[in-house]
């Protein structure tokens, strides 16, 4: 696999490591779009900033592995390949130049046409359509209970993916699923699972699209029917550490007031996957106040009282941990229509990619990003659409 080396001139420069005990990398689920967060990769690599932890839904899931399942030289490679492979039109046609392609209109059409390729013809090393429709299919089987196939995808996952790095390496990995029998949103981690393809394809298997993964007996959807993001999963986990939070979003919550139908059916979408990353992280930031109020208190009662029930109680709440949680999230361009997770074009890719790394160059001019938050709770947030208007 060749090393993808970083650009002689950039807008960013590698940094020392920042001064937290864990470096996550969150990666939200979003089909197509998911390129974005491969270019966000790409930019903290070459700030030589590296997760300790990567945690994905679906395609976030998918990208966490590749970084997870390969050493650090590779891993923006490893990226390159699986996204320049799934973006190979299924029927070989030529692609316009960029100087070809003028207005939005334009753009809007060749997307649509190429989503409407994807269905019918399926991605490169992802997904490939049944030929015989479900409703033909004998009742309970795979082939009845989704119109694709992702078979490829697992040859994909594996020829791509170092699974003895992925399980006992430096780096933990979390992918979340639904379990299609009992509604409970689990996580397979490789400090509780030994992960193979199928964990990774099971947090990315949407219904009607993709069938159920089958695991020890039971059966996975895509972790983004529950959430859509690892955020909680991760802030949640224990022992509690100070922790640096880069949370990559490919669904924007905020949007406006749909005018048609397929406007509607975009920011419902939207909606829903977005998975309110901001509340999350609004709701964490309350709890972490509570917590950091309960420490100081717990130190001034008396020592009797300390070894009280509930005192134990609450001490097995309370920590002093600090937290910069620094979100970017993609935001669709006016021809994007609501077939942009599922639009798997060469120059949409390449334009998501830039995207993501541009956004996480912008995000790391700024100092505040990298320092042990003041405030006082303990928790620092950034939002580039927010606080980083340049």
């Amino acid at each position: 696999m060749t090393t993808i080396r970083p650009p002689k001139t950039k807008s960013h420069r590698a940094v020392a490591r920042p001064p937290f005990e864990r470096i996550a990398l969150l990666l939200q689920g979003g089909g197509a779009l998911g390129s974005y967060q491969g270019g966000v990769y790409q930019a903290l690599w070459e700030a030589n900033i590296e997760p300790d932890w990567a945690a994905g839904i679906s395609i976030g899931a998918i990208n966490s592995a590749l970084i997870a399942g390969n050493a650090p030289e590779h891993r923006v490679a490893a990226l390159r390949s699986f996204w320049e492979r799934v973006t190979e039109s299924p029927f070989g046609a030529p692609t316009l130049p960029d100087h070809e392609v003028k207005g939005d209109m334009i753009r809007g059409m060749l997307n649509q046409w190429r989503a409407a390729s994807v269905m019918l013809g399926g991605a490169p090393g992802f997904f490939t359509p049944r030929l015989v429709p479900p409703f033909l299919q004998p009742s309970g089987s795979d082939e009845a209970l989704s119109y694709y196939d992702v078979g490829h995808l697992r040859t994909t996952l594996e020829r791509l993916i170092d699974f003895d790095r992925l399980n006992a390496g430096p780096m933990r990995f979390s992918v979340g699923a639904v379990n299609v029998r009992t509604g409970n949103f689990v996580y397979f981690d490789n400090t509780t699972h030994q992960i193979n393809a199928k964990h990774i394809i099971a947090s990315g298997s949407l219904p009607p699209g993709f069938p159920a993964m089958e695991i020890d007996g039971e059966h996975y959807w895509d972790g983004g029917i529950v959430s859509n993001t690892p955020l909680e999963w991760v802030m949640q986990s224990r022992p509690r550490a100070d922790t640096l939070a880069f949370q990559v979003d490919l669904w924007n919550a905020r949007g406006e007031y749909p005018k048609t139908m397929a406007e509607a059916d975009t920011r419902q979408k939207e909606i829903r996957f977005s998975s309110r990353t901001r509340a999350a992280t609004d709701g964490f930031k309350r709890m972490q106040r509570l917590r950091r109020a309960t420490n100081k208190l717990l130190q001034q009662i008396p020592p009797a009282l300390r070894q009280s029930a509930d005192a134990e109680l609450l001490a097995a709440e309370a920590d002093e941990k600090v937290y910069n949680i620094i979100h970017m999230i993609y935001r669709s361009k006016s021809y994007e229509a609501n077939n942009k997770d599922y639009e798997f074009s060469r120059r949409t890719m390449e334009e998501h990619w830039r995207d993501g790394y541009n956004d996480a160059c912008r995000t790391l001019r700024h100092p505040e990003v990298l320092m042990r938050p003041i405030e006082e709770d303990g928790v620092f947030t950034f939002d580039l659409a927010r606080n980083g208007r340049e």
